[in-house]
């Protein structure tokens, strides 16, 4: 029954050999499955850096190779190293609320962003319970800076790729438990889908032509720019 949640796909390309060589460099498959869980999702949270790629739907081998993703793509990632190392695992679609992003997105760039985002997390197998992750999506270091440039915030946060209820400590860690970052600003669930190529041919960024060009050549790269700056930040 778990043959679906395992199979390579287009998007899921674990046969690759920069993710076999990544796999094996890192001794994953030598694990026990709650610990080979564990390694590879901070791989993907903290040394996969927040940041937007030029499209949702690229492989997973592009987004090791760019170092750096959101939601949709870092899941990408995060599926094909469970896969790649037969840990069983699918995606979980939905739409949010774009205030979210204010503050990553800036001026026109957020003001052109349709109101909902494609969105997803990924939901992992372990010990007969499916576990929800989301929290990879922002690196420890990125989010880290955003808690100390807001020291008087200690409820809700909802800005800059974050929307949780708990700002200060958010459930970031995995230790067979689901983790969010997100959550708080979904708007449509779209339901389960055994790989991602599956949801993007099903649901796609509201973006006309010109404005899914101006994103890709323009409003990523100052998107990327705001996030690295926080990121960096010495204030």
């Amino acid at each position: 029954m778990m043959e679906q949640y395992l199979r390579e796909t287009p998007l899921l390309d674990f046969s690759v050999s920069s993710i076999q060589q990544l796999i094996k460099s890192r001794n994953w498959k030598s694990l026990d499955p709650y610990l080979r869980i564990r390694r590879i999702y901070d791989f993907v949270r903290d040394e996969i850096l927040f940041g937007y790629n030029a499209d949702d739907s690229i492989p997973a081998s592009a987004v090791l190779a760019d170092g750096y993703g959101q939601c949709n793509t870092k899941g990408t990632l995060l599926m094909a190293l469970f896969r790649g190392t037969g840990i069983p695992c699918r995606m979980h679609g939905f739409t949010v609320d774009k205030q979210l992003q204010k503050g990553a997105m800036t001026g026109i760039v957020y003001k052109s962003a349709p109101r909902e985002i494609v969105h997803s997390w990924v939901e992992v197998y372990l010990e007969g319970v499916w576990y929800e992750l989301e929290a990879f999506i922002l690196d420890r270091a990125y989010l880290s800076q955003l808690q100390r440039l807001n020291p008087a915030c200690t409820g809700a946060f909802c800005g800059y790729g974050v929307a949780v209820k708990n700002f200060r400590n958010p459930m970031i860690d995995f230790n067979r438990n689901s983790t969010y970052i997100q959550s708080e600003a979904i708007c449509q669930d779209f339901g389960i889908y055994d790989c991602p190529d599956d949801f993007f041919g099903q649901h796609r960024q509201q973006l006309s032509a010109i404005k899914g060009l101006l994103y890709r050549n323009f409003g990523r790269h100052l998107m990327n720019y705001h996030i690295k700056k926080i990121r960096n930040s010495k204030q």
